[in-house]
C-alpha cells in the first residue's frame, strides 16, 4: 500500500538581488517541511557542503543558513511547486508543477544553475529549461539516501564535499 501525498512547496526560496548562483533541489523532505526550512534531516549533508565550498563554520540556526548562503551569493530552491510523492522519495515524484523559476531569476543576478541531484536536473531540463535558457549543472546529491556512484561504488559525504568544491564557481 503506497502513501502517496500531494504536498505543495512550504516556503519561499532563499536569495535576495545579488544571488550569482542557484541550487535547485526537487522538494522538501517530510523532515524539512515539518520544521520549515531546507534540508533539515541530519542524514543530508546539504549545509555542511555549503559550508566546507564558502569556507564557513557550519550553520546550526535559520538565520545563520540564511546567512551563509546570501553572503556567498547562492540561492536556494526547488524545481517543483507542488507534487505528489510518498514520503521524501525522488524517485516516486509525480505529477510535477513547476515553480516559477524564471520569475526568480529576474530579481536575482543568477548566471549558474546547479541541481542538488539527477532528479532536480530531470525535472529542471524537462519544465524550466526553455523558459530560462540557462543549462542546469548537475551535483551529487547532498542526501544520505543517495551515496552510490552510477557504479554501484559508495560516495562519501567528503567525496560530495570534494565534487560540489571542484563544480560549483562562487562568483
Amino acid at each position: 500500500m503506497s502513501n502517496v501525498t500531494n504536498v505543495e512547496h512550504p516556503f519561499e526560496p532563499i536569495y535576495d538581488k545579488n544571488s550569482t548562483i542557484l541550487i535547485l533541489g526537487t522538494i522538501p523532505s517530510v523532515k524539512s517541511r515539518k520544521t520549515g526550512f531546507y534540508y533539515a534531516h541530519g542524514g543530508n549533508a546539504f549545509w555542511r557542503i555549503i559550508a566546507y565550498i564558502c569556507d564557513y563554520p557550519v550553520p546550526d540556526t535559520v538565520d545563520a543558513k540564511k546567512k551563509l548562503l546570501l553572503d556567498n551569493h547562492i540561492a536556494i530552491w526547488d524545481v517543483c511547486k507542488n507534487c505528489d510523492i510518498e514520503g521524501s522519495k525522488d524517485s516516486g515524484i509525480k505529477n510535477e508543477i513547476p515553480a516559477d523559476i524564471p520569475g526568480l531569476l529576474k530579481k536575482t543576478s543568477i548566471q549558474k544553475i546547479y541541481a542538488n541531484g539527477q532528479t532536480a536536473a530531470k525535472q529542471y531540463k524537462k519544465f524550466v529549461q526553455q523558459q530560462t535558457g540557462i543549462d542546469i549543472i548537475p551535483l551529487a546529491s547532498s542526501s544520505g539516501a543517495y551515496n552510490h556512484k552510477k557504479s554501484g561504488e559508495k560516495i562519501t559525504e567528503q567525496d560530495k564535499k570534494k565534487i560540489w568544491k571542484e563544480t560549483i564557481e562562487l562568483i
